[in-house]
């Protein structure tokens, strides 16, 4: 399963975050910087739990203000 978490920032604060997420290797598979209303966008990879804990692990990273995680589902359109 894959999932998207869309992360916002304090002012000033992105490099240090990216840092911290890069480090976090076990469900992460990348890390960008982007523009819009989030700062940060994390791909995941891994089983809905390790999704959801390291979501929870982001929560207590204090510069992270926000997080929105869109989760991959399949869809069967009947093509």
């Amino acid at each position: 399963m894959r999932a998207l978490c869309l992360i916002t920032v304090k002012p000033g604060k992105v490099d240090t975050v990216v840092q911290i997420l890069k480090k976090k290797r076990k469900i992460v598979k990348q890390v960008m910087v982007v523009t819009g209303r989030a700062d940060i966008s994390v791909l995941l990879q891994g089983g809905i739990d390790d999704i959801n804990n390291m979501v929870i692990d982001f929560k207590k990273i204090k510069d992270i203000v926000t997080t929105e995680t869109l989760i991959e589902v399949e869809v069967n359109l009947g093509w």
